[in-house]
């Protein structure tokens, strides 16, 4: 579906009356499932994993998101921390494959921004993919993935949107079934990704799917934490 990459994070453009400071996002509060149309949901629980507070995440031919929306004003952008543990990869998905664009663990931040500034065709796209959820896209979505082919620190642009640009933070099978503590900058990396910097962090969201391959995925999400 050419609109699905619009579709994961539509909902998270508009950014609320009253700032958030950093910390950690991480209490359960305000976190909710964003299904994608056309799609079954994946199952996100919280539990306890090896003795960390985690969300639990099951995919079975499925795409969801869990997220929750924030309000980081951009001057007060910098780290974000988080964890993820994977057990087993998809066999023969890639984040650079449009057709078998599949990820056992994906963790995103989306931004608001000028959207006036976008090409028409994107615009155009920002309006269906608003009309098909009833919510608008976000000016741009930053993803870390854990992917199996790509190398680690591949940025890459999604086939359908390029408001969508994913960096490889794992890849391949040599960590899987152990905690991977990840800390990134995001203006550095936002930076990156898009050529400009960035606007106001409104939302945060994991993702696990296995729906462009048929087949199932699970991971733990660990605390996300900015500061």
């Amino acid at each position: 579906m050419l609109l699905a990459p619009l579709a994961w994070v539509a909902g998270c453009a508009s950014v609320g009356p009253v700032a958030e400071a950093p910390g950690t996002h991480f209490d359960g509060q305000g976190w909710h499932a964003v299904p994608l149309p056309g799609k079954s949901l994946t199952s996100y629980r919280w539990v306890e994993k090896d003795g960390r507070a985690s969300i639990a995440a099951s995919a079975d031919r499925s795409a969801s998101m869990w997220r929750r929306k924030v309000n980081v004003p951009s001057q007060h952008l910098g780290q974000a921390s988080f964890s993820w543990r994977v057990d087993r990869l998809i066999e023969g998905a890639s984040v650079a494959d449009a057709d078998r664009e599949d990820a056992p663990a994906r963790v995103m931040f989306t931004f608001a921004g000028d959207v006036a500034r976008l090409s028409a065709r994107t615009r155009m796209m920002f309006e269906l993919a608003h009309a098909l959820t009833g919510e608008p896209p976000p000016y741009a979505t930053l993803m870390y993935v854990w992917e199996g082919k790509e190398p680690v620190d591949s940025l890459v642009i999604n086939s359908r949107t390029d408001r969508v640009r994913k960096i490889v933070l794992d890849s391949g099978a040599s960590h899987l079934g152990r905690w991977r503590q990840h800390r990134r900058n995001l203006v550095v990396d936002f930076r990156r990704a898009f050529g400009e910097d960035p606007g106001p962090l409104v939302a945060i969201a994991v993702m696990t799917d296995a729906d462009n391959t048929r087949s199932v995925a699970e991971a733990w999400y660990g605390p996300i934490e900015l500061d």
